[in-house]
């Protein structure tokens, strides 16, 4: 057996411990998570655009400040 190990995220929060389910118990709880997700996107899509713009737009300014600094190393 290898023992390799697998990197995972360590989620901002612990989940609750989560009981064994029927298939199709799994099936329902994962289609209303996937309907809330997407009601929330809906809801809420020009204000979580808006903060990817920003972001981004931030990234570029940084980015073209380096490049007008001219072309010297910094050392």
């Amino acid at each position: 057996m290898s023992s390799k190990k697998t990197m995972r995220h360590k989620p901002d929060f612990d989940y609750p411990i989560m009981p064994p389910l029927s298939d199709e118990a799994a099936v329902k709880i994962l289609d209303f998570l996937q309907g809330v997700m997407n009601d929330f996107e809906n809801r809420y899509f020009a204000q979580i655009q808006r903060y990817y713009d920003e972001r981004s737009r931030h990234n570029l300014i940084q980015a073209s400040l380096f490049e007008e600094a001219g072309d010297d190393p910094p050392f």
